[in-house]
């Protein structure tokens, strides 16, 4: 779909361009209509000056004398014209020579103005003035040359449309700039939206256009609900696995009831399940102690947040002397937290259960997030490391766990697209993680 600020741009050019070439059309129209009005009332003096020279002889005779108007309409072909009919008889300028000007009749006290064409087919504006003197019937005639007039008024034109132009492209170059400024709140908007996708912050900022504002606070609510509902859930797994620790070890005791002494596939069978259902409990109760009490942040702090995952783990493996050296950036990063802290989590998690005694954790910005997780630990075989991350995968059954964490790491970093490598560490000489997410997803 075309973007909204070439909708407005073509609407507005095109509405423009119609005003302009309508209001040009209209000025031309005006300037020529000046300019004949103004010749009309030229045409008109002499008419009338023609028209009080007429005088009566004693032979019934209506003379007129042509010395009461300019000489011009003495001389040839100069442009200006006049013809006077008495009656029937025409008695046209010395201008004229022979030819015959075609003009219109009037009645008495009417006048008429017209065009007409002149000697070599010149336009003229011609205004025909009709009267009775002396019992005759009188039409006056008299006639102007418009090729100068025409000429003049085709510069003006010529001059009139660049100006036109000059003002049409400015007023389009200013409504760009408008429609730029007008819709910069909106390219704010789609900035603080992936900057919400990012977890760099959790709400639009309300300083948009009344036009906008619902679509914001819609956007807001919509947010608002996503976060409660997350922590929501988060808390009832907490909530569900804690509930069950206790029928859980009500079971275990159950298989140890001496009615199973005769049954041991039974009691295996039931002491298998249970443990299986007792390890899913621990690890969800361990993720809520790990995020329970992570808060929303405007943005994620690689160094303090590790610092603060580093000290709950320390709690949870207290029985463990570890040493975990964290080297990460103190600057914030925009970034889903709550991912990355599930990642952090399980990787530094599993770390902590492999780890005799150093971890070495390092978060880098290298083009996307870069995370290196090394221990201390027996590492990995190298035909093993492709079933690290199936689920429920135990490559070690002598250490508690449930496979699921790196599991759960590699579903995220697929859902980023970014990858995940396995390896050995060549300062620690245990298992080495290395994860690489994009920034942008």
């Amino acid at each position: 779909m075309m973007s909204l600020r070439k909708r407005l741009g073509r609407g507005l050019i095109a509405v423009l361009g119609a005003i302009f070439i309508l209001h040009w059309l209209a000025a031309d129209w005006i300037i020529r209509s000046a300019a004949e009005k103004q010749m009309a009332n030229r045409l008109a003096d002499d008419g009338y000056s023609l028209l009080e020279s007429l005088a009566y002889s004693d032979a019934d005779q209506v003379t007129f004398n042509s010395f009461h108007i300019s000489s011009v309409y003495n001389r040839r072909l100069s442009g200006h014209y006049y013809q006077i009919k008495i009656d029937t008889q025409a008695y046209p300028s010395p201008s004229l020579l022979d030819f015959p000007l075609a003009v219109e009749a009037v009645g008495p006290e009417q006048s008429m103005l017209y065009h007409a064409a002149g000697p070599e087919q010149t336009p003229l504006l011609v205004l025909t003035l009709g009267a009775v003197r002396f019992g005759h019937r009188i039409n006056i005639s008299v006639a102007e040359d418009l090729s100068a007039v025409d000429h003049d008024i085709t510069a003006i034109r010529v001059a009139y449309l660049g100006l036109t132009l000059l003002i049409l492209f400015s007023a389009i170059g200013l409504l760009r700039w408008d429609i730029q400024r007008a819709l910069r709140p909106l390219a704010t908007v789609r900035a603080e939206l992936e900057q919400v996708a990012g977890g760099g912050r959790q709400h639009i900022g309300s300083e948009v256009p009344a036009e906008v504002q619902p679509l914001v606070e819609e956007i807001n609510h919509l947010l608002e609900l996503v976060v409660r509902r997350l922590q929501q859930s988060r808390t009832a797994m907490g909530n569900l696995a804690h509930a069950l620790k206790s029928p859980m070890a009500l079971l275990l005791r159950t298989g140890e009831d001496p009615h199973f002494d005769g049954r041991p596939d039974l009691r295996s069978r039931l002491d298998e399940q249970s443990q299986a259902i007792r390890h899913c409990v621990e690890r969800e109760l361990k993720r809520a102690r790990i995020a329970g009490d992570q808060q929303a942040a405007p943005a994620f702090n690689p160094h303090s947040e590790i610092i603060a995952l580093k000290k709950t783990l320390r709690a949870i493996y207290a029985d463990k002397s570890l040493d975990i050296q964290v080297t990460a950036p103190k600057q914030l990063l925009h970034f889903d937290r709550e991912d990355l802290m599930e990642v952090l989590g399980n990787l530094l998690d599993n770390a902590c259960k492999w780890a005799k005694q150093r971890i070495d954790v390092e978060l880098a910005l290298e083009g996307g997030v870069v995370i290196r997780v090394a221990d201390d630990g027996p590492g990995c075989q190298n035909e093993d490391l492709a079933y690290l991350t199936q689920r429920g995968r135990r490559l070690d059954e002598s250490v508690q766990g449930h496979g699921l964490g790196l599991g759960i790491v590699s579903d995220i970093v697929n859902t980023y697209h970014g990858a995940i490598y396995f390896g050995r560490s060549k300062v620690l000489g245990g298992f080495l993680v290395t994860v690489s997410l994009p920034l942008h997803r």
